[in-house]
């Protein structure tokens, strides 16, 4: 009976260990979302690059909508593993958010980009950002044109494009699920064309193969990471 007891009694604290962890866990991302959304202010009312907190080593470059799924988030400036875990995040490789090109962003499936899962072809995205060559905020209208399954080696979709494209990316299936063998992508084009320049297609070009490849699926087991 008191081996009983003492088996409960440690069942319980197991428990509260663990709700207790899951508790600060979700307060941690909340404060974090928080302050990206703070600092995001700050960069628009500055028109100044402001890091969420002082040890950070990314900032707010953009705010992405998608209306018809009551999407709004906060995107910030490199892909790294530690940045993706506060918010959605521009691959480095692709064009920069504002300037022609493909602009790629990536989200983690179980998160931030938890709802591309409802994502439809003609669905409109947002994109705005503050412009610091011409002074105030920017915003861009795309429309979603595919929606795509892919190997995490084919990284056809995330390199330079001759028109100007945003690509959101996250892995694939959705939900929580130990394996993401796949890549869920979603490519959308503006709904004003410009041309893309020179310049942008070869900073494509250079970037592309360093950055794509760290989109590949790490070890035998399917997780879905990215090498830092």
């Amino acid at each position: 009976m008191k081996a009983i007891r003492l088996l409960g009694a440690l069942v319980l604290i197991a428990g509260a260990c663990l709700t207790g962890r899951a508790v600060y866990m979700h307060a941690k991302a909340e404060l974090a979302g928080i302050l990206v959304r703070r600092a995001w202010e700050e960069s628009v009312r500055t028109g100044k690059p402001h890091a969420p907190w002082p040890w950070a080593d990314t900032h707010p470059v953009a705010r992405l909508r998608i209306p018809r799924l009551g999407y709004d988030e906060i995107v910030l400036e490199g892909a790294t593993p530690r940045t993706l875990a506060f918010g959605p995040a521009r691959l480095l490789s692709g064009a920069r958010i504002g300037e022609p090109g493909n602009v790629v962003l990536a989200g983690h499936r179980t998160s931030w980009f938890r709802r591309l899962e409802g994502i439809a072809p003609n669905d409109t995205i947002q994109v705005e950002w503050f412009d610091t060559r011409h002074g105030g905020l920017q915003q861009r209208a795309y429309t979603v044109n595919t929606i795509s399954v892919t190997k995490p080696e084919d990284v056809a979709l995330l390199g330079p494009t001759p028109q100007d494209a945003l690509t959101l990316i996250t892995c694939y299936p959705f939900g929580r699920g130990p394996r993401s063998p796949q890549r869920f992508i979603v490519r959308a084009s503006p709904q004003e064309n410009q041309r893309l320049t020179t310049e942008a297609r070869s900073h494509g070009e250079k970037t592309l193969a360093a950055d794509s490849r760290r989109w590949t699926l790490i070890g035998s087991k399917g997780r879905c990471s990215r090498r830092s």
